[in-house]
């Protein structure tokens, strides 16, 4: 029963990732992880005997340990994965909001600069001459 689990997980994760990549809401560089995932579980599911031999060579006692372990990495992958992302998203906020700076300062100055080269142009009544 656990088996069938398994394989509907993996189906139905598989079927969610592919249908947020078609409508745009998935980006690829992250569905790539996702979709290594579901087949992974996939095969761990359709062919369980994997997961023995797979303990028996790494010298793992019990399957699950193995199996939590893997979760455990694919995890740290993740959040340090995440943790640079954010720190690129920072550095490029902080990029922009000093361009931003720049330009409004910039377009403060040219605005002073009409305005003082209109000035002359206007009666004292503040009507064109």
């Amino acid at each position: 029963m656990i088996v069938f689990v398994g394989i509907a997980l993996a189906v139905l994760i598989l079927v969610i990732v592919l249908w947020m990549l078609l409508t745009r809401k998935l980006r690829e560089k992250y569905a790539v992880l996702w979709l290594v995932i579901a087949v992974s579980v996939l095969i761990v599911g359709l062919f369980p005997g994997l997961l023995g031999g797979l303990t028996a060579l790494l010298g793992v006692q019990v399957p699950s340990n193995l199996l939590f372990a893997t979760a455990i990495l694919l995890l740290l992958g993740v959040a340090l994965h995440h943790s640079w992302e954010l720190s690129q998203v920072e550095e490029e906020t902080r990029r922009l909001a000093e361009e931003a700076a720049i330009l409004r300062t910039q377009l403060e100055s040219v605005e002073g600069r009409l305005a003082k080269l209109e000035a002359p142009r206007t009666g004292s009544d503040g009507d064109p001459s």
